[in-house]
């Protein structure tokens, strides 16, 4: 298991572009900056406002950022911040049924609560009426959400069904208790969920005097970014916003300081768990301040693989199984966590002097300047792909908004440039002392060495004359429905060449995705080689013949190129987002690295770790547990069968037998591109790119041929299963079968709408209006359908998160609505809001190029074109109830189902309230 800062943070940034010079601005609104293509905008009552026009997705992105998080709730308000963003989807005035609406203006929506600010947002197809949509859902919940009793009691054990879940990880359970441990005053220490008892007990009229409070525009940020025309769209803005007025109350300034740390502390978790883990925090400098940059360097060089010191002194030596670090950026002074992850067989002793050692290391071991200049690259190359895309860029400034202004981040772009092998030695030293860590038992000291956290700076002194730099090569406005793309698309298929997809467009900032598919073996060759497939694949971008580990990752980076490489079962390839200028060098590194891995037998050791830590890690969880019992029962192929499924046991046996000589020898007899395709959608030379394409791919063959495994349907027994997983506060629910279907047959388009009206949109599905939106039984709940496009494959299935103690209900109201399903069918208007909904998400789906890029991998590979995305489109606005009802009749039968349970049932029979008693909770940072 590999911590992600990506995967756990969304804190970066998006893409920006200049919008058209206004002659004359609205009444009451006035401009205030402009900076790389964003533009400031105030309106009277003190609602500020960002555009970024960006004509080259016909997608808009309206983000609305409220300056209230966790760091605002008083004594005994904690985890109120979140609750509210729960409440807030369940409607106000003008919209009543809030995830009806967003489903059927096929958006893309959701809302997060962190430690300064809370923000919603959605992206949707660029129209007018959607942008007006957008704009009024948004003015009206600003002030006028129901925040309704009946909302708060069905609502809260949604969130409290969130709590438990973020309770079954060891990791985020930890995490939040460092965090507890180094905070003795300020509310940085308290969880974003909050407390269970603020929540469950909280009286409505507290919660509606907190939304009333901080809920306004003088509180509020709204970002538009997309396809938009920006005089046009700022007087919409001001049309919808100016009629709230500015509120009388004055909000107060949150003024707690926490004291400087006085001694090292030491945090010791006990729970049900498999493998072992440490973490270490220290107090940092507020987000704003000079010296952030220096930090964010020096947790990337202390971090990062393979090359940082934790990586080599740990993980190397075999004393942990993965690392991570990462910093937290806050308004008042904040904090950087690192940790480690330790085998359970392993010594967590040996292991945490280790990691205090190498912590203690940054104080007195000046980096390198190489170091330094390694981590500024990778940190500047993230932030500038981030900045690249306009849809993101409302989400990743909410960051900066909630850190004092949203020009922060180019500040911080800027300044990470300037830092010094100096600076991060100089940070490390004031910062990284002992007696300002959070880790393990106090240790006194006669002559204590104590940091103090400087004050947040004057932001407005930061960026009042702040310009930024030039704008980023503007991009075309292109028609993502199928027959333009078709039309756009260029496809080569000769002899002695790999098959080639080609869509050229001008994108922002030149930026292009491609996807590299090679295709292996057949299901004879392929026996007892799943473990060596899958270890091949995580073994391709560990280095090179000719380049080491750290030398990939440095090429990379210097190229601005994200690449991830993946292997299994019968494939393997890359994913490729760069620019147009670094395409052809990225292309060639790809082909290096896909043709001539280095297989260091080092490196295969250290996976071989990393892997059984993740299967450890798994061993114990409801959700892991229930979906791999699911997947056992319903493909039951035979063992030594590439599509078999293996118990934790299994796995973990099959991983420690692995050898390096067998990975070689597998690459050498499966890899290459006999069966391989290339898809490239962006900014590219067409000409160029297919040749080069073609030299580093064409004449490169495997020496065994491939044959396609087919995936036919196997009938099994329906069965019911409940799986007992001690000590943890959710279970997970697993419901599915299989039937003789494939996306070419008349019933596919039916089942496809059924099951997204059953399971599918946001919220607003049956299964979630029942289970999650009524009865508050489920903080996850849907379902899935698919079909097999060359077989006669197709699977239903369902899911839901939720307390042991209410598995009864939650049966039950599942059942009802499948067979209210199957007895009533779906309305007439029930259906045309879904299909409304559910094509212009494959409209936006088209508008995202590496999405583009599977697409077009995907057809090249089934002989298909466009025209079966239109034709396909076409049934789904041909479809009636009767049809989707005579289909889920034909095909779904609820006593049919394999039937999966885990949870700690024991303990909920013992006596463990059921939901429905006067309680709510909180819950994290994302709906």
């Amino acid at each position: 298991m590999k911590f992600n800062k990506s995967k756990l943070f969304n804190l970066l940034l998006a893409g920006l572009i200049v919008g058209p010079a206004m002659a004359q601005l609205p009444k009451g609104v006035t401009k205030v900056a402009s900076v790389e293509g964003i533009t400031e905008y105030n309106l009277e009552n003190g609602l500020k406002v960002l555009m970024f026009p960006d004509p080259s997705k016909p997608t808009i992105t309206v983000n609305m950022t409220y300056l209230v998080g966790s760091r605002h709730e008083g004594y005994g308000e904690t985890g109120m911040a979140h609750l509210l963003e729960h409440l807030v989807f369940k409607g106000s005035p003008k919209h009543k049924d809030i995830p009806q609406e967003l489903t059927s203006h096929g958006a893309r929506p959701n809302g997060s609560t962190g430690n300064d600010r809370t923000n919603y947002f959605e992206t949707f197809t660029a129209t007018e009426e959607n942008l007006k949509w957008a704009l009024d859902l948004e003015s009206d919940r600003m002030v006028n959400s129901f925040i309704a009793k009946k909302d708060l009691d069905s609502e809260f054990s949604v969130v409290r069904n969130e709590f438990e879940s973020g309770e079954n990880s060891p990791f985020r359970v930890l995490m939040q208790r460092v965090i507890s441990g180094a905070y003795l005053w300020h509310n940085y220490g308290k969880s974003t969920i909050g407390n269970r008892s603020d929540i469950e007990k909280v009286p409505i009229e507290n919660l509606q005097a907190f939304y009333k409070r901080f809920y306004q525009p003088d509180n509020a940020v709204l970002t538009v970014a997309g396809k938009i025309d920006e005089a046009k769209t700022l007087a919409m803005v001001n049309e919808y916003f100016s009629k709230i007025p500015k509120p009388t109350r004055i909000l107060p300034k949150s003024y707690t300081s926490e004291p400087t740390q006085d001694g090292e502390r030491f945090v010791e978790l006990k729970r049900t768990g498999d493998v072992q883990m440490l973490i270490a925090l220290y107090h940092i400098m507020p987000g704003s301040h000079a010296d952030y940059p220096a930090m964010e360097v020096l947790t990337e060089l202390l971090s990062t693989e393979p090359n940082g010191r934790l990586y080599k002194n740990l993980v190397n030596t075999k004393k942990a199984s993965s690392i991570f670090g990462f910093p937290f950026q806050l308004y008042d002074p904040g904090f950087v966590l690192f940790g480690a992850e330790v085998l359970k067989e392993k010594s967590l002793d040996e292991a945490k002097q280790a990691f205090a050692a190498t912590l203690d290391s940054a104080a007195v071991l000046k980096p390198s300047a190489e170091d330094v200049e390694r981590a500024k690259t990778t940190i500047l190359k993230n932030w500038d792909l981030e900045f690249r895309n306009a849809e993101r860029v409302g989400l990743s400034v909410s960051e900066s908004i909630a850190t004092g202004d949203w020009r922060l981040a180019f500040l911080f772009r800027d300044n990470v440039r300037k830092v010094t092998p100096e600076d991060v030695f100089r940070v490390a030293q004031y910062y990284f002392k002992p007696s300002n860590r959070t880790l393990g038992t106090f240790v006194p000291e006669a002559n204590p060495s104590r940091a103090e956290i400087p004050e947040a700076p004057n932001v407005q002194d930061l960026v009042k004359d702040y310009k930024g730099e030039a704008v980023v090569a503007e991009g075309e406005a292109f028609d993502p429905s199928p027959m333009n793309v078709e039309g756009r698309t260029t496809r080569i298929e000769k002899p002695n060449t790999i098959e080639t997809a080609l869509l050229p467009k001008t994108t922002r900032g030149n930026v292009v995705a491609a996807k590299i598919t090679l295709r292996y073996g057949d299901e004879k060759s392929l026996m007892n080689k799943a473990t060596i497939s899958d270890l091949t694949g995580s073994m391709l971008d560990k280095g090179t013949k000719t380049k080491t580990r750290q030398q990939v990752k440095d090429e990379f980076d210097k190229l601005k190129a994200r690449v991830s490489f993946f292997g299994a079962n019968n494939q393997a390839g890359a994913n490729i987002e760069t620019t147009k200028e670094n395409l052809p060098a990225v292309i060639k590194l790809v082909a290096e690295v896909l043709k001539t891995p280095a297989f260091d037998e080092s490196e295969f050791e250290k996976l071989k770790q990393e892997e059984l830590a993740g299967i450890e890690s798994q061993r114990s969880e409801p959700q892991a547990i229930a979906f791999n019992e699911y997947r056992r029962i319903t493909t039951p192929y035979p063992k030594s069968d590439i599509r078999y499924v293996g118990t934790f046991d299994e796995d973990v046996e099959s991983v420690k037998a692995a050898t390096i000589d067998q990975i070689r020898q597998f690459h050498k007899d499966f890899y290459g591109a006999n069966a391989a395709s290339a898809t490239v959608v962006g900014d590219f030379d067409k000409a160029s790119i297919e040749k080069l394409l073609n030299d580093e791919f064409g004449s490169w063959k495997s020496e065994k041929p491939f044959t396609r495994i087919a995936s036919p349907y196997i009938a099994v027994k329906p069965e019911t299963k409940a799986l007992e997983t001690p000590d943890k506060a959710n279970a997970m629910f697993v419901a599915g079968l299989g039937m003789p279907l494939q996306d070419t047959d008349a019933d596919y388009p039916a089942l496809i709408m059924g099951n997204y009206m059953l399971g599918g949109g946001f919220l607003n599905s049956r299964l979630a209006t029942r289970i999650r939106q009524k009865e508050g039984l489920s903080y996850g709940v849907g379902s899935q359908f698919s079909a097999s496009s060359l077989d006669k494959s197709g699977t239903f299935m369902s899911y839901a998160i939720y307390a042991p103690q209410n598995a009864e209900k939650l049966e039950a109201a599942f059942k009802e609505e499948i067979d209210k399903a199957l007895k009533e069918g779906f309305t007439a208007e029930e259906l045309k809001a879904a299909k409304s909904g559910y094509l212009q998400s494959r409209q936006v789906g088209r508008s995202q190029d590496a999405s583009l890029a599977n697409t077009l991998t995907n057809n090249l590979y089934l002989n298909r074109t466009m025209q079966w995305d239109a034709d396909f489109e076409k049934k789904i606005e041909a479809l009636t109830p009767e049809q989707i009802k005579a289909a889920f009749n034909k095909h779904i039968d609820y006593n049919k189902l394999v039937i999966i349970k885990a949870g700690d049932f024991a303990k909920a029979k013992k006596g463990a309230p059921a939901e429905g008693a006067p309680a709510q909770i909180g819950g994290s940072q994302k709906k």
